[in-house]
This record gives structure tokens, sequence and C-alpha cells, in this order.
């Protein structure tokens, strides 16, 4: 757990780091740093797509991942559950906002999956620490736009790591190159649609889209059930 205890303090540390520097800072300072974390989001998202997509075996289940689990994520009104439980904090919209990109970068990403796994089975924190550093320097600019609510992040980060270095021994085997494409995509997907709901051209309530990344292990589970494969 050491890797993840690093990476749950680099978070809260650049958290507070970045609520710091956006003190002072003009307004139109500020929208500038919206305008520019927005892009980046969208291109990290893109990049993570057009890597990933050549990796997966089946190149329409991201199509019907996105479609399944949308449906399921509307129904259940992940995304307004979510500003609901944030509207009374400051900020309310705009932390809900900030912390679901934040969650969604920290989170869903090979290094921040895999990491826990070969840190269990190898005691291997090479992957941990290098996310720790990216997400040092991510949680300073999400926190100097949306404050030190986003801190909050570093505790569904542990949640999420810990919960994979738990059942690691069970999870690693169905970890395939071509399912974590599959999860890799989607995330990219997630981010890009962050992206444009930072610089306010649609909210697309990417939380709603989360019960995606169940579509993949089920559909491979099922593949190998019933076709060995």
């Amino acid at each position: 757990m050491l890797g993840t205890i690093v990476n749950v303090g680099c978070i809260l540390t650049g958290s507070i780091v970045g609520s710091f520097v956006s003190r002072g800072i003009k307004e139109n300072y500020k929208t500038a740093l919206f305008d520019g974390l927005g892009l980046a989001t969208v291109g990290l998202g893109a990049n993570a797509f057009v890597s990933n997509v050549p990796k997966v075996t089946y190149p329409v289940l991201f199509i019907a991942s996105i479609a399944i689990g949308t449906i399921i994520g509307t129904y259940l009104d992940i995304d307004g559950h979510f500003h609901k439980l944030l509207e009374k904090a400051k900020g309310g919209s705009r932390l809900a906002e900030g912390l679901s990109t934040a969650i969604l970068l920290f989170c869903i990403g090979t290094l921040s999956i895999l990491g826990p796994i070969e840190s269990r089975l190898n005691g291997n924190n090479t992957y941990l620490f290098t996310n720790a550093t990216l997400d040092f320097v991510s949680s300073i600019i999400l926190s100097s736009a949306y404050g030190i609510g986003i801190a909050i992040a570093a505790l569904v980060l542990f949640c999420w790591q810990g919960s994979i270095y738990l059942f690691a021994g069970f999870i690693a085997p169905y970890m395939t190159p071509a399912l974590m494409g599959e999860i890799s995509v989607l995330g990219g997907i997630f981010l890009m649609s962050s992206g444009l709901g930072i610089l306010q051209i649609r909210d697309c309530k990417t939380l709603n889209m989360l019960p995606s990344l169940l579509v993949p292990p089920v559909f491979y589970g099922l593949m190998h059930l019933l076709f060995g494969i």
C-alpha cells in the first residue's frame, strides 16, 4: 500500500499548494486557466483514445459500452446525485465539475489500475510513484482552478486503488492488454467529455457514463465462459 499512500499524499499536497496559488489571481487569469485546463483535458483524452484503439480486439465494443453504460447511468442519475451531494459546499456545481474531472483523471488510467496490482503481487511501486508525480502536478492545476475541494479525490483514489490492491490476485489474470485497451479507450472518452464541460461547450454529464466501465469486463468474461477465449 506504500505506493497508494504516496499517491494520495501527492494529491493532498498538490491540492493545498494549488489552493494557495489561486489566491489573488485575477478573474481574467482564472478564465484563461479554465480554458487551458479544458483544452489539456480534451488533449489527454484524445491521446488516450487514439493510442489505445489499435490495442482493442473488438473495435465496436467501446461504442456499445458507452451506449449501455450511459443509459444505466442516466437511469440512476449518477451525475445528478453527485451534484446534489456537493451543492451545499462552497462553489457547489463548479466544484462538482472539477472533482468529477479529477476523479476520472486520477483513477481511470493504466498506471492507476495496474499500479496496485504490480505493488501487491511483485512489491514494485514504480507505476504508483510515477502516477503520484503526474497526479501531484494535475492536482495543483485543478485545485488552483476549482479550490481545495479537489482534495476529496484523494479519498476516492485511496478506495479505488486500495480495492484493486486487496483483490489483485483475483483481478490480475483477467487484466489482458485487450481489456486494458478497452478501459483506456473509455477513459479517453470520459476525459474528452469532461474537457468539453470545462470549456462550456457541452455538458455531457460524464459521470453518467461511468457504468460503461463494467461492460468490457462482463463481455470478456462471457466470451471466456461461452467460447473459452
